[in-house]
């Protein structure tokens, strides 16, 4: 069965399972929405996905391991499934403040959940119109610029990209090297330099990632301070050597005391027929992770990244 012929009702309820949290929310604003809830109530937060891996933490957490399986802690769902864990500590809640607390964060969950869903349905509704068209033969050959890029960056926005991959499956393309890229801290910038100075952390990133492509490399931006990078009949090394040039590009910058830009990356392959690329895209985030934290661990990076602060 091709994918085009999977019905709208099927693929909404299992394609959510290849949604990650930060396909789902902006995480800037959902941190911004749970901090103030914890400030309000005196509550902890803790943030993870579906998997127990942690997203946000607002509070004191060290230590803490979570185990969703056996202690899956307040579950936000979204289509039918659990999308991510929220574990709260009500240690410094008033005991009056305590019973209003529980209530606010189950009516925060359900909130978000709603939130969930309508961005899952919109964006599986485009996808699936976005394949119609495709299969009557028009759509994505009308396109206009305007339409397939993303407007701050140049490169395609999720929307077109999504699409691109879907030609991908279709044409049984392997193998296909699939880069996650992660902006690192993004949120400092915009914290201490404002938006403008934020939003050209993302740009800058964006053209280091297209000046060390090559032609054939499909660019999106699938999320605020996210990338994903497609390489078709990718050769053996071809994405790390991608991703080291990218790294090296970032660690050269030194035309703006406020940007320190670097990027976290998690490179997988889909190598067999049967593989679909939005399980790769997961793995990938999943190994984008790793690196991001042998990233911000390494010697120098904290004083690199605060040297516009001087």
């Amino acid at each position: 069965m091709s994918y085009q012929e999977v019905s709208f009702e099927k693929r909404i309820k299992e394609n959510i399972k290849n949604y990650a949290i930060k396909n789902l929310y902006a995480m800037d604003r959902l941190e911004e929405y749970l901090r103030a809830l914890a400030d309000a109530y005196g509550m902890e937060i803790l943030l993870t996905g579906r998997h127990g891996e942690k997203v946000l933490e607002i509070g004191d957490f060290a230590g803490f391991e979570p185990d969703v399986e056996a202690e899956p802690g307040e579950k936000l769902r979204v289509a039918d499934r659990t999308v991510a864990h929220v574990y709260v500590k009500y240690d410094r809640v008033q005991e009056e403040k305590r019973e209003s607390a529980g209530k606010m964060l189950e009516a925060s969950l359900h909130l978000l959940a709603s939130l969930g869903n309508e961005v899952y349905m919109h964006r599986e509704s485009a996808t699936y119109i976005d394949e119609l068209e495709v299969k009557l033969g028009t759509g994505s050959r009308q396109r206009k610029c305007g339409e397939t890029e993303d407007i701050l960056t140049g490169v395609y926005n999720k929307n077109y990209i999504e699409s691109r991959m879907q030609v991908l499956e279709r044409s049984e393309t392997i193998p296909v090297a699939v880069i996650n890229v992660n902006i690192n801290d993004w949120k400092f910038v915009y914290d201490n330099f404002g938006v403008e100075k934020s939003d050209s952390l993302i740009q800058l990133i964006a053209s280091i990632l297209k000046k060390e492509a090559k032609d054939e490399y499909m660019i999106g931006r699938i999320d605020g301070d996210v990338f994903l990078v497609l390489i078709p009949m990718a050769e053996d090394g071809e994405a790390e050597d991608y991703c080291k040039r990218v790294q090296d590009a970032c660690l050269a910058y030194d035309e703006d005391e406020a940007l320190a830009p670097s990027v976290a990356t998690g490179i997988v392959y889909k190598t067999n027929v049967e593989e679909h690329l939005e399980d790769k895209i997961s793995d990938a985030e999943y190994e984008m992770f790793n690196h991001k934290l042998e990233i911000k661990n390494a010697p120098g990076y904290q004083e690199r990244l605060r040297r516009g602060l001087k």
